[in-house]
């Protein structure tokens, strides 16, 4: 029982400390670590980040951590259940999880090693950037930060955390100085995420990449946080920077100012929305009030619905009569009785938000005509999919057919762990669909995704180049890369008929 259980989390620890060494020593001296050596020169990690962050190398073999658990005495079982090892469906062979990666220790409060976050070295684009730990007995992916058990002290300290996205990002803020920050661990940000950062601070500011997909999971991370009652500023880099570019080349300082200068995130969300409606209409200036309403509403707060009632009519030149009117319209969002077992809201909550019909549409493509798959490898930017399992599902499809280890639709179900994942992908396989001209389709649905992604961009560069902030030197780039922008949408995406030839 308890006694058990307790004795497998040992064995677990022990086995994980004991492969973040042998990484850790595989990045330092191995001949074929040189590769991972390379790629931390190039981004500038220094040495002491790399021994503070416990770095590593997994060697590029399939059986590197296997054999390794079975000269240290480990039965298998316990280092599959550590999330090390895969077995090989079918038969009692196992391969390792992590092969030719950087690899990123993921650390509890405590600082014991619990999962690792693999990143992909070779410049291969048909493998996922970063592999994670899955879930075990000690890694639960909705309540981990990287980071945070080297920041903890600084967030107390400071009084807010800073949430970025990425490890390196992280890494390069905490060397420099910024310590109070963590990093969600292989998952969009979370309720629980939000209730272990509130023991430590009561505000956080998201610092996310300037581009769209960067914007749009600061405001997806919005609900979590607004219920766990945490102050929220948003801090954009300005593109085409990440934290850790950024501080390269502007210095930490400028870093720090990019934090001290984030707007709180009714202002950032109000000028976002005032960038993506069209405001001289009257359905754009509707769209950007049930907007506000509805995530000013989550807050629970009336004076922000106050305040923010009046800043909307100032943005939209109507009055704050008007403004308030419409916002008490909507229905209040009540807290639930604390008698109930169940909260009220949980259940009219819809568990993750939907793909858009044309990522639906490609995830079916995807699966379902085997004979587009060459040329989807040769054309797919995982970057123009917005929803996290779309994209996840159509980037497994495209490696495995890429890596020659596609077996089938059902094996990979079998496989997967996500259930968003799995029910999307037996949505998409449920209802074959006749498609009269499948490569026509695909190029139609591609295109109209990449002119989407573009057209995101678009926004975002016409929003810095408005920025009063902006420098005209800034500006004038900004002007360029927007000018870039619009010739590749009038691209057409390379014709299958013509690639064939």
């Amino acid at each position: 029982g308890a006694e058990q259980a307790r004795s497998l989390k040992e064995t677990l620890l022990q086995i994980l400390n004991q492969i973040a060494q042998r990484w850790q020593t595989a990045l330092a001296n191995d001949a074929n670590g040189q590769i991972a050596r390379d790629y931390l020169a190039k981004r500038g990690v220094s040495d002491d980040a790399v021994k503070l962050f416990r770095l590593g190398y997994a060697p590029d073999a399939w059986d590197d951590t296997v054999n390794w658990a079975k000269s240290k005495g480990y039965d298998l079982d316990s280092v599959e259940k550590a999330g090390l090892i895969i077995k090989k469906e079918g038969t009692d062979r196992h391969y390792d999880r992590f092969r030719g990666r950087l690899m990123f220790p993921i650390c509890d409060e405590q600082g014991r090693v619990i999962g690792f976050s693999g990143r992909v070295l070779s410049g291969d684009e048909k493998t996922a950037k970063y592999v994670n730990s899955p879930e075990t007995p000690i890694f639960t992916k909705g309540k981990v930060m990287f980071g945070l058990d080297k920041s903890k002290r600084a967030i107390l300290d400071a009084g807010f955390a800073i949430i970025c996205e990425g490890q390196l990002d992280l890494i390069a803020c905490f060397i420099a100085g910024i310590k109070n920050i963590v990093a969600p661990q292989g998952t969009a940000f979370t309720g629980e995420h939000a209730r272990v950062l509130k023991r430590y601070a009561d505000e956080v500011v998201l610092c996310f990449d300037s581009d769209n997909a960067g914007q749009n999971a600061a405001v997806r991370a919005l609900d979590d946080l607004l219920a766990s009652g945490l102050a929220i500023r948003v801090a954009v880099v300005p593109a085409p920077h990440d934290p850790d570019s950024y501080i390269k080349q502007f210095g930490a300082a400028a870093m720090q100012e990019v934090i001290n200068r984030a707007e709180s995130f009714f202002d950032f969300h109000l000028n976002r929305l005032c960038v993506l409606n069209e405001i001289t209409t009257d359905r754009g200036r509707l769209a950007v009030v049930h907007a506000m309403s509805e995530a000013l509403r989550k807050t629970g707060n009336n004076v922000l619905l106050d305040s923010y009632g009046q800043k909307t009519a100032q943005r939209l030149g109507v009055s704050p009569d008007a403004i308030w009117a419409e916002f008490r319209k909507a229905p209040a969002r009540r807290p639930a009785p604390a008698t109930s077992e169940e909260p009220i809201e949980t259940q009219t909550e819809p568990e993750t938000p939907r793909p858009s019909p044309l990522e639906f549409w490609l995830l079916k493509l995807a699966y379902q005509q085997d004979e587009l798959i060459e040329w989807l490898a040769g054309l797919f930017d995982s970057n123009w999919v917005q929803h996290a399992a779309v994209k996840r599902l159509i980037t497994l499809r495209v490696q495995r057919h890429t890596a020659g280890t596609w077996i089938s639709a059902a094996a990979l179900l079998s496989e997967l762990e996500d259930d968003a994942e799995k029910s999307l992908l037996v949505e998409a396989l449920a209802e074959p669909r006749e498609v009269a001209d499948p490569p026509r389709e695909l190029t139609d649905v591609l295109t109209r995704l990449r002119n989407q992604f573009l057209d995101r961009a678009v926004v975002q560069l016409n929003q810095q180049i408005a920025a009063p902030a902006t420098p005209a030197a800034e500006q004038s780039r900004l002007l360029r890369e927007l000018q870039h922008l619009r010739a590749l949408k009038r691209l057409p995406l390379a014709d299958p008929a013509v690639s064939d030839a």
